[in-house]
């Protein structure tokens, strides 16, 4: 790691130096190479480490030593969830609040928090276990 840091080291030193030569009319011109050096480097480091871990764990698959890690579900499963009960948490929070005053307010958000906290924590593994304990018959292919 210590030659792309002193790859960095370097590239900010010309930086510095050219902003001393050019003057402060160039300060942002200069600032904004620099910087997009840096987020290639960091691209290519993350790029480096990501490929490093997949490739690692396709290692450990083959070999056995272990199975795949399941994702515990994708950007709509996690998200989607939360982003639906806030949207009817406006129309739930105004009815609530129009028939019982700020006692169904607070019914009515409880019950949003209560929804999602079990969605988040329970639901995850009640429904995943219920799909990994399944055992197949002979009637599905």
């Amino acid at each position: 790691m210590d030659a792309p840091d002193t790859e960095l080291d370097r590239e900010l030193k010309a930086t510095l130096q050219a902003r001393g030569e050019l003057g402060a009319d160039y300060d942002s011109a200069l600032v904004e190479s620099f910087l997009e050096k840096v987020e290639q480097r960091l691209d290519a480091t993350l790029d480096r480490r990501v490929r490093r871990h997949l490739a690692e764990e396709r290692t450990a698959v083959a070999r056995g030593a272990r199975t795949p890690d399941r994702p515990l579900g994708n950007f709509g499963e996690r998200y989607g969830f939360g982003v639906v009960s806030l949207v009817l948490a406006v129309p739930l929070s105004a009815i609530g609040a129009a028939q019982a005053g700020i006692g169904g307010l607070v019914v009515a958000w409880l019950g949003i928090v209560g929804v999602n906290m079990f969605q988040t924590g329970h639901g995850r593994r009640l429904f995943r276990g219920r799909a990994e304990g399944r055992t197949t018959s002979d009637w599905e292919g």
